[in-house]
């Protein structure tokens, strides 16, 4: 393992030991052996025509192993490279010690001296600190699989607007002494990025407030979260763009969105089957995708998916995908990394169950800079509600340098 790999590996080491993590890429190694032997004597009786249900029950049980395995050894992947991004919150320095500490006197007991003041809003609220706000930010870095893969923009108001190319300049051929009329120039076209509310509003009595201990930052951004990164994994991949993101999915040709960007729709190529992937239709994704583009690429897939693709193999009986062979490397299927996304489309007829892409390049998400949290003590007591919203905003950002599969022959 190289030393990058390790140092994050002993910064989760609280949650998950090196000797677990090297456990769960032996298990894994041993299982996905085991798999490849029970699925090939699968493949063999089916040959024959003597099919087995036990055996495929045994290939299934297998196959859900090394999927449970990989994901929580993808699990640990995410912490290991969130913990490379930066320290952990208990280790910055607080950029206004004063304002921190009203913010906390005013969770327990809605004191608001005159440090909180500058973070008044008109509503009540009050904006959170900025290391809070970055808690919740790294958290959401860790959950949210699109936020771990795709870029991110800050802003400062309500939306943001990119220029695009139409790419329309023309050129020609001349002789020596021949004219030269005017060629087509360059047009641009823009495409503005708004942003949807999300909210989350925690609770908890004012005795445990009044009596707790625990890192009241902590806690919050650990309610927050889970809720933020659910509504915002739904919203990336299908969101209709009204008070949300407009999803990726929506722009794949035949989408809602498919005409809204300046470029295009992000194309698909089809799997080779009527209701089934097969090895020639992820091969033909992948060289769907130019050159230029694949360096930094990688498949997004649910886990039912995931499951699916295990079982493909090439001409020569290679099977298209291979484990971690340590943490903080993912799975891969043709060599590039997998992502797991629980939001994405089952294999079916028609549907579209693969992403293949650079989703740095392909994805914006953008984040209306600052937490807004209003302490509520009134509509649920004894209960303290914290009603805390974030604007986020999201859209295609660039059709050529993702591609979809189609299930379709």
């Amino acid at each position: 393992m190289n030393k990058q790999v390790n140092r994050g590996i002993q910064s989760v080491s609280a949650e998950v030991s090196q000797t677990e993590i090297k456990a769960l890429v032996e298990g894994i190694q041993k299982s996905f052996h085991d798999f490849k032997a029970e699925h090939t004597k699968q493949l063999e009786d089916a040959k024959k025509g003597t099919q087995d249900a036990l055996q495929a029950l045994v290939v299934e049980r297998i196959n859900a192993e090394v999927g449970a395995m990989q994901k929580a050894l993808d699990d640990v992947n995410i912490k290991i490279a969130a913990s490379q991004m930066g320290d952990s919150v208990s280790g910055r320095k607080a950029k206004d010690p004063e304002y921190t500490k009203a913010f906390l006197q005013h969770m327990k007991r809605g004191e608001v001296q005159a440090a909180l003041n500058k973070g008044t809003a008109a509503d009540g609220g009050f904006t959170a600190p900025t290391e809070w706000d970055r808690t919740i930010e790294d958290r959401l870095k860790i959950v949210s699989p699109m936020r771990s893969i795709c870029a991110i923009q800050n802003i400062s108001g309500n939306g943001f607007s990119k220029l695009f190319n139409n790419r329309a300049a023309t050129s020609g051929w001349v002789g020596e002494a021949a004219a030269r009329p005017e060629t087509n120039t360059p047009q641009f076209a823009s495409l503005t990025y708004t942003t949807g509310e999300l909210y989350a509003n925690p609770a908890a009595t004012q005795q445990m407030l009044d009596d707790s201990e625990v890192n009241l930052e902590a806690w919050l951004a650990g309610e927050v979260d889970v809720e933020f990164a659910q509504q915002e994994g739904t919203a990336f991949l299908s969101g209709n763009g009204t008070n949300r993101p407009t999803g990726i999915l929506n722009y794949i040709t035949g989408g809602a969105n498919a005409a809204t960007h300046p470029w295009g729709a992000i194309l698909a190529t089809n799997s080779g089957a009527a209701a089934a992937l097969t090895s020639d239709g992820i091969v033909n994704l992948v060289y769907s995708l130019p050159s230029e583009y694949t360096q930094n690429a990688r498949f997004v897939m649910n886990r039912a998916t995931h499951g699916a693709v295990r079982k493909l193999k090439d001409g020569q009986n290679n099977y298209l995908w291979q484990p971690s062979y340590q943490a903080g490397a993912p799975a891969t299927l043709l060599g590039y990394a997998i992502t797991e996304m629980a939001g994405m489309p089952d294999v079916a007829a028609s549907a579209k169950p693969i992403l293949f892409g650079d989703f740095q390049r392909g994805y914006l998400i953008i984040d209306r800079v600052g937490v807004r949290v209003m302490r509520d003590p009134f509509t649920n007591k004894p209960y303290v509600h914290f009603y805390t919203t974030k604007r986020v905003g999201g859209g295609l950002l660039n059709p050529d340098v993702i591609k979809a599969q189609n299930v379709s022959v």
